[in-house]
């Protein structure tokens, strides 16, 4: 599939991959957004000390799951807009 049918499955709650990637097991995904309280001893907190005990709002974001399981913050490449081998992931090994 495309990008753009892929972001529609990202928005619905699916979990793409492409098929070019080079590690197995990588994913990106939706992060809804929401209010959090920032704490002192998380990591925003310590990021951001002036910002403990008041609310924010986390935005909505995509978020990756890399080759090795860590999850970080993503944002396509134009070769990734422009893909067309974008796919399901079914459940966390198996892909459509």
């Amino acid at each position: 599939m495309d990008f753009s049918t892929a972001l529609i499955h990202i928005k619905a709650g699916d979990r793409v991959t492409r098929a070019g990637w080079n590690g197995a097991g990588m994913w990106v995904f939706l992060v809804p957004g929401s209010t959090i309280t920032v704490a002192a001893g998380r990591p925003l907190g310590q990021a951001a000390p002036e910002l403990v005990g008041q609310a924010v709002e986390y935005r909505p974001h995509i978020d990756m799951r890399t080759a090795d399981g860590q999850i970080v913050p993503w944002a396509p490449t134009q070769s990734d807009v422009l893909a067309d081998d974008w796919r399901l992931v079914l459940d966390l090994g198996g892909e459509l």
